[in-house]
């Protein structure tokens, strides 16, 4: 399909699944859920608490786990060096995912909550985690490289297990001690820290390698991507409402009693992704990318993975903290955001030279419609 056959911003709605296109409405709906679940079931964090995983309460580990595995099953592993060859696609993505958005959320967390430590606190770690789930929905709306993109989440998905709790260290302690700023005080070492990263990313990351591996092996990519990838991607929406619901039951007095703190959190969550986006997609033009990859390199170093930030924020401040509830208000702002800049992708793409360019490899299968998570 060229360009010129391409749908417009009007057919994005109608691309999604009736559970995909409701999304919103959905995660909507389970913070009502959590809220109601939190007055009417007294004790219920007590509960919740009772058992733990590294410092997280099992039943929102599980959901943790169950979100993040079915995005990590759909990763094509093989295809690495499909992006890693190119250079000006690879070095951006580094410099934006690992360099300047961490800085900049730090920036704008000190900012606008010089006065709020937890949740700016919050906010530092979810700049932290990069993106590596729901990315990919937005990336295949906005008519992106779908291999591009599997390859740079699950670039980020490896070198976040590397590299999180370093930055953590840095930009928690180190760097507000240089600037003359409040150090935040950890309770728990770095290697705590990297422990919460190692089992709610790296886990469900070896289960997708594994899965992968195994079912391309036994029945090949063509009954992998089209059956088993479709039955195990809802599932990922189910975890993410369930630890909404459970989380929201944590969180309700701090959200029906602060609601002004909230819409504090909600901005530089805001101006994030706008900046982040724009300046990524501006980016990739300058370097001479053609639409495809340069929108992929924007939705990629503008979507966070707040599903992480949420497991390191509990696992290490606790479920109800500040700390945890500014991640929980990082998807709640995301999801209507990123929908609302496939639209301006869309459009975006005249501006980009060579519109009729034949897609990359990988890219067919982005023309076969959207992605399911």
């Amino acid at each position: 399909m060229t360009a010129a056959a391409a749908p417009g911003t009007e057919a994005v709605a109608a691309r999604l699944s009736f559970v995909d296109r409701y999304l919103a409405v959905w995660i909507l709906a389970a913070m009502a859920a959590g809220l109601g679940l939190g007055r009417l079931v007294p004790g219920l964090g007590d509960a919740l608490a009772g058992v733990t995983v590294t410092g997280v309460s099992l039943p929102i580990a599980l959901g943790l786990l169950v979100m993040m595995y079915p995005v990590l099953a759909k990763v094509r592993y093989d295809r690495l060096d499909t992006v890693t060859r190119d250079r000006r696609l690879l070095l951006p993505s580094l410099l934006l995912n690992w360099v300047l958005g961490p800085a900049l959320m730090f920036a704008l967390a000190w900012l606008l909550l010089p006065d709020l430590p937890a949740y700016r606190t919050g906010l530092v770690i979810v700049g932290l985690a990069r993106c590596i789930a729901m990315v990919v929905i937005w990336n295949d709306l906005a008519r992106g490289d779908r291999e591009a993109a599997a390859v740079l989440v699950a670039l980020n998905s490896v070198f976040q297990v590397l590299a999180f709790s370093l930055l953590g260290w840095f930009y928690l302690s180190v760097l507000p001690g240089w600037l003359g700023l409040e150090r935040t005080a950890l309770d728990v070492s770095v290697w705590e820290i990297a422990r919460s990263v190692l089992i709610f990313l790296g886990l469900p990351l070896l289960a997708g390698f594994v899965t992968w591996r195994l079912g391309e092996r036994a029945k090949g990519r063509t009954w992998y991507e089209t059956r088993f990838v479709p039955r195990v991607g809802p599932f990922a929406l189910y975890g993410l409402l369930f630890t909404i619901v459970l989380l929201f039951a944590l969180q309700g007095d701090a959200i029906t009693s602060r609601p002004l703190d909230v819409a504090r959190i909600a901005l530089p969550l805001l101006l994030y992704f706008a900046l982040m986006w724009a300046g990524s997609l501006a980016l990739g033009r300058a370097v001479g990318l053609g639409y495809p990859r340069a929108v992929t390199l924007a939705f990629t170093a503008a979507g966070n993975n707040f599903e992480l930030a949420i497991a390191v924020a509990v696992a290490t401040f606790g479920a109800t903290s500040g700390q945890a509830l500014a991640g929980v208000v990082g998807p709640l702002i995301e999801v209507p955001v990123l929908i609302g800049l496939v639209h301006v992708a869309l459009a975006a793409r005249r501006f980009f030279p060579d519109p009729t360019h034949a897609p990359a490899a990988g890219q067919a299968a982005v023309q076969e419609g959207p992605a399911r998570v």
